[in-house]
């Protein structure tokens, strides 16, 4: 096999987060070489531009939304006999869903390849100034549907918090909660809303406020991390009620610091809006 004939499956190919001049020249070739190339178009969101850059850069590609990817009837039914590209931004195994897709292939005898790309979580850790070794669980900040918000990812930032570790919130892409039409990113504004609504819930429930809590939510110390990895990225720090009324910006995610170690508040003083 070379780069040029892709061997029959499917290749799940990193391309890096929004802009392509981060896709490895390995990713590149590799999806010029399948016979089909398709783009995953909900678990992350490319920016318009380079979307519109994507063809001269691999060839002629398709989206596949949520449905076609957690039931890839189709895309595996190709993958039998073909060399098939999912394209995924930044890096294709950070999704349950594509680790679904290995054990799918597996069972199925399919060729199941992966090629890394560069990804969004790293660069918001290495970005942020804190040190990689004091983060602790990843959290993802959904949006409310219908009156359903659930507070387990405020108990977690709380776990982190009291564990003296980080916290990378990623937010949510889709208020549909579907994943069949193109992702809306939650703003700043929007994530900041969210966690005052949890924090009042859980004001409201048998146990009442975490001690981490005691300080409302607008006064928290964050960082920022806006469109990574392309030429609009901006990593701001201050308090989450100033970080609320930035606008600009499409794909966010903030880093929420525990107590500070070493060189650590020199870092997010750096980065502080108006420093």
């Amino acid at each position: 096999m070379t780069d040029d004939e892709p061997a029959p499956g499917l290749w799940l190919i990193g391309i890096g987060p929004g802009d392509l001049d981060h896709m490895t020249e390995r990713a590149r070739s590799v999806a010029r070489g399948c016979s089909k190339r398709y783009l995953e178009g909900y678990t992350a969101v490319l920016p318009q531009r380079e979307e519109e850059r994507l063809e001269s850069v691999i060839g002629p590609w398709e989206r596949l939304m949520r449905d076609k990817v957690e039931k890839p009837v189709e895309l595996l039914a190709s993958a039998r006999s073909e060399a098939v590209a999912l394209l995924v931004v930044g890096d294709p195994m950070q999704a349950t869903t594509h680790i679904d897709l290995e054990a799918r292939c597996a069972e199925q005898g399919i060729g199941f390849y992966v090629i890394p790309g560069l990804s969004v979580t790293a660069l918001a850790v290495s970005l942020s100034g804190m040190q990689s070794y004091r983060f602790g669980r990843q959290v993802t900040l959904p949006f409310a549907v219908g009156d359903y918000l659930p507070t387990s990812p405020l108990e977690m930032l709380c776990n982190n918090f009291e564990s003296g570790l980080h916290s990378l919130v990623l937010l949510d892409l889709d208020p549909t909660g579907m994943g069949v039409e193109r992702p809306r990113p939650m703003s700043p504004a929007e994530a900041v809303g969210l966690l005052e609504k949890m924090v009042e819930r859980l004001e409201g429930g048998e146990d009442g406020l975490r001690a981490s809590l005691e300080r409302p939510v607008r006064e928290w110390s964050g960082i920022l991390l806006s469109d990574l990895g392309t030429e609009q990225e901006r990593v701001l720090s201050g308090h989450l009620g100033d970080l609320a009324e930035l606008r600009g910006g499409t794909v966010h995610a903030f880093v929420l610091p525990t107590e500070f170690n070493g060189m650590e508040e020199e870092a997010f003083e750096r980065r502080r809006i108006g420093g």
